[in-house]
Formats: C-alpha cells, sequence, structure tokens
C-alpha cells in the first residue's frame, strides 16, 4: 500500500506543469512578434506575507543575465498572473517607485510623459486568475495586455529598457523583488 502511495505522488510530480508558481500556470512558451519565447524563469511577487502575482520571463533564448535582456532589442515579455487583487493605484505606485529606482529622478523626469502613458493602461482592479502582460516587441515598443487583450502600447527600445529594469535592474531595494528577479533569471 505504502508503495503505490509513494508511486502516485512520484507521478503527480512528473505531471505538474513546469510553470506552475503558486498555483498559477504558466505556459512554457509564448510567441510575441511572431517569435517563439521560452519561459526563462518565474517566482512569486509578495508583500509582506501575501502573495500577489506570480512573474514570469519569456524569451528567445535562456539567460540569467539582467542586463543582457534589459539591454536587448528583441520580442520579450513578462506576464504577471495575479494571485490577489490588486488596485490600479497600487500598481502605478509600484511603477513608479520602481521607474525612481531604475532611472534616477532626474531620468524619471525625462520619460514622464512614457511613464504617464503606461501608468494609464492600468485600469482594472485585479482578482485571482486575471494577468498582465508586458510585452516588447523591437520597433513597436511596450505593450500591455489585460487578460490576452491590448490595453495600449509605448514606443521605444529607451522606454522598454526602464519597464524591464523594474524587475531586473540592479536597483530593487524590496527583497521579495529581488527574489523574483533571481527566479525570473532562471535562478
Amino acid at each position: 500500500m505504502k508503495r503505490i502511495t509513494i508511486a502516485s505522488m512520484f507521478l503527480l510530480c512528473l505531471l505538474a506543469p513546469a510553470g506552475n508558481v503558486g498555483g498559477a500556470e504558466l505556459p512554457d512558451t509564448m510567441t510575441v512578434g511572431g517569435k517563439e519565447l521560452a519561459l526563462n524563469g518565474a517566482g512569486l511577487r509578495k508583500k509582506f506575507f501575501i502573495k500577489v502575482y506570480a512573474g514570469a520571463l519569456y524569451l528567445q533564448s535562456k539567460t540569467k543575465d539582467a542586463k543582457a535582456v534589459i539591454d536587448a532589442d528583441e520580442p520579450m515579455m513578462i506576464r504577471m498572473h495575479f494571485l490577489y487583487g490588486v488596485k490600479p493605484s497600487q500598481l502605478t505606485d509600484a511603477w513608479n517607485e520602481g521607474f525612481t529606482n531604475a532611472l534616477g529622478e532626474d531620468g524619471k523626469a525625462a520619460m514622464q510623459s512614457k511613464i504617464d502613458a503606461f501608468n494609464a493602461m492600468f485600469t482594472e482592479k485585479t482578482k485571482k486568475g486575471n494577468t498582465y502582460d508586458v510585452v516588447y516587441t523591437p520597433g513597436s515598443g511596450v505593450e500591455v495586455r489585460f487578460n490576452g487583450n491590448a490595453v495600449g502600447k509605448v514606443e521605444g527600445l529607451d522606454f522598454k529598457k526602464a519597464v524591464f529594469s523594474i524587475w531586473l535592474g540592479e536597483k530593487i531595494p524590496d527583497k521579495n523583488l529581488r527574489g523574483l528577479k533571481t527566479a525570473m533569471l532562471g535562478g
């Protein structure tokens, strides 16, 4: 009897999706700009003890090099699969803090109109199971999708670098967000 139970548990572990993080099933691949992207890594964004979302990074070629991802002018995507309801103001507050950390006050001020356009795309209160995708396509810009539907776009490689720095940049003061960065980079 014990062998059956252990064998069953082993089989269940084999059948669990590779992209299952905190109960969120994340696809192994996504398509952006006609290019197939692979799941580079995924982890949880926590705030205190609350699991806010499962975050996943999709790239053409897997890497652990955050700077290479930030600087790359190639299709990529970050998916946020929400595990907890978040108000739009909470998201934009987090983005603004991330932009300040990534760009500094002067850099943020120089890019403020693009940041405002980005923040304006986050109008829905999330609930468990919702997704926001931040998608970069070269020559097109950063597109935001809510539950698969396009919400808007901000042009420019400079803006893409700033947005991806929120998750992957060097100046991430929050230890939980640093843990997500490590997980997204496959670590």
